[in-house]
């Protein structure tokens, strides 16, 4: 999942709490198959139903001048009485199954040209034949990087004008849509920063590990913030945060979102002045969470023993173990959860925000590990709930493996877990975890996510062994009335490491969601001030007050 961005709800990445808005769409990660029954047919239909398929036609405009694929995505909303004709038709993670989405995937469009797409076919909730008749606005949409499911709508894709009809369709006249729109590379909001430009660094480098595993080159990317004294110190060395996204989050949104933040506030001397790695975790199939995978690759040990070394050697970093923490939110939050206690000799302490599930027997609202589990449903047919919005069920985790399934079986929330938790398949992909027409949970592949995965239990079996450098280091913070259900899990680290004497800190704060986290009265970073503050304290226990000191410190 993901941190806050200043956006909607789609997939935050700017605050650290509205990078699961998108995350929520795109909530939970696990390589959807287009074949679910229950989400691309209809379970039944009588023949007159079964003899009646709604088709739309897709043109590229003439005003291109090569051809495109990709998949193409059609969204059909009911009109509204506000005149927003004009309004991107997309789907609302607050009500998933008001918005039909259909799929086709197209090898090859010419200018000029168009394809035929059968919206009964691969569709969600249910085929556009059988929504009820109204007025309705229609959208297509080409997703040229195969990433809707990650990061919605992106530069490059294609779009169509908005289209009002009425339903039923005329089966006479098949409604067409061109694609003449091509969403530009947004501005560069950092355009005006040469302070903040001055102070950012590109890190992208080789992986030995990673390149190895995948026989192919595999790069680590991400940026170096220094802080605004950084220059002026040239004898000083300063303790560093390893930062990383949630889902929906990318590299350019860690350089136009966090830098220029974490820059200002150390500026303005509300955090101490520090180092601030903000690490890419995205990837073609979700968020790698820096985890060593069977699917993705050695993301962990890449970290550990590439990264970091030759970044402290380029810059001047506190290299001791109480001068390196760790700190993200949602999907972030879980990997730096996953870092802290993997890798308990090289990290000082994580701050990991609104984390993604610590303990699989709170897998949002399911236990992975009942007897008869099921993804869809509890024993009783209750169906299980995957975001709430003040309290309130929104949507349920079956809606959401629907809608990624038709999207594309690459890059969502759910397809993430799978390629980070799963063993690898017969078919060299991830096993899947549960079944996506029925939602029973495969226990075989439940029983891996728990002996690799489950952090909680990961303590619990390795106490004795990483305890001692574990203890005190482990802060985390959530809200009450998180999105995605993710203070279940929290409850129940805070009562392993009580029960094992590890001295966490957890804060639950009252009536937060998953996006509002952050917020101190009207700022909506403010806990960023918190949290480098206690950091701070860590590296350098005999400072004044963190907020207003220089951070620096020789090694």
């Amino acid at each position: 999942m993901s941190l806050p961005e200043p956006e909607t709800i789609r997939r935050p990445a700017i605050n650290p709490q509205e990078s699961k808005p998108r995350a929520a769409r795109l909530a939970f990660g696990l390589l959807l198959t287009i074949t679910s029954a229950a989400v691309l047919t209809a379970c039944s239909q009588t023949a007159s139903e079964t003899s009646r398929h709604d088709f739309f036609r897709v043109s590229l405009a003439t005003t291109f001048t090569s051809p495109v694929s990709g998949r193409l995505l059609l969204f059909l909303a009911p009109s509204s009485a506000h005149g927003d004709d004009e309004k991107p038709v997309d789907i609302d993670m607050m009500s998933p199954a008001r918005v039909y989405v259909a799929a086709k995937e197209v090898a090859h469009l010419a200018p000029g040209d168009s394809v035929d797409i059968d919206a009964d076919d691969i569709a969600f909730p249910q085929p556009f034949s059988r929504a009820p008749a109204g007025s309705y606005r229609l959208q297509a949409v080409l997703d040229v990087h195969h990433s809707y499911n990650y990061d919605g709508r992106s530069a490059g894709d294609l779009l169509s004008a908005p289209l009002t009809l009425s339903t039923p369709l005329n089966a006479a006249a098949v409604p067409v849509l061109t694609l003449n729109q091509l969403i530009p590379e947004p501005p560069d909001p950092l355009a005006g920063r040469s302070d903040v430009n001055t102070a950012l660094k590109p890190l992208d480098i080789i992986s030995p590990v990673l390149t190895s595993f995948w026989g192919r080159e595999i790069r680590m990317r991400g940026w170096v913030l220094l802080p605004p004294g950084y220059a002026a110190h040239p004898g000083e060395h300063y303790p560093t945060v390893y930062f990383t996204h949630g889902f929906g989050g990318t590299l350019p949104g860690l350089r136009e979102r966090f830098a220029p933040v974490l820059y200002d506030r150390m500026k303005q001397g509300r955090m101490p002045e520090m180092i601030w790695v903000l690490l890419d975790e995205s990837s073609p199939t979700g968020t790698h969470e820096f985890a060593d995978s069977v699917n993705n690759g050695p993301w962990g040990t890449a970290l550990t023993t590439e990264l970091i070394p030759s970044i402290e050697t380029k810059y001047r970093m506190d290299a001791r173990t109480s001068g390196r923490f760790l700190q993200g939110h949602s999907s972030g939050g879980w990997a730096t959860l996953w870092l802290q206690t993997r890798y308990p000799k090289i990290f000082g302490g994580t701050w990991s925000t609104s984390p993604d599930p610590s303990d699989f027997h709170f897998f949002s609202t399911i236990d992975l590990y009942a007897a008869h589990a099921n993804m869809y449903r509890a024993l009783d047919g209750t169906r299980h709930p995957m975001i709430r919005e003040h309290g309130v069920p929104r949507t349920t985790m079956e809606e959401l493996a629907g809608l990624e399934a038709v999207i594309g079986p690459y890059g969502g929330q759910l397809a993430s877990f799978e390629w980070v938790f799963s063993p690898r398949g017969a078919d060299g992909r991830p096993s899947p975890l549960f079944d996506r027409t029925t939602g029973d949970i495969d226990p075989v592949v439940a029983a891996y996510w728990q002996t690799h995965y489950d952090i909680v239990q990961g303590l619990q079996l390795n106490w004795k062994t990483i305890g001692p450098d574990l203890k005190g280091k482990i802060h985390l913070f959530v809200g009450t009335d998180d999105t995605f259900y993710l203070d279940g899990a929290a409850h129940s680290l805070q009562a392993t490491l009580e029960r094992l004497g590890g001295n966490g800190q957890f804060t639950f704060l009252p009536g937060r969601s998953h996006f509002n986290l952050y917020n101190v009265g009207d700022d909506r970073y403010g806990l960023f001030d918190r949290i480098a503050s206690e950091m701070y304290r860590v590296a350098r226990p005999k400072a004044g007050t963190p907020g207003l000191s220089p951070g620096r410190s020789h090694p």
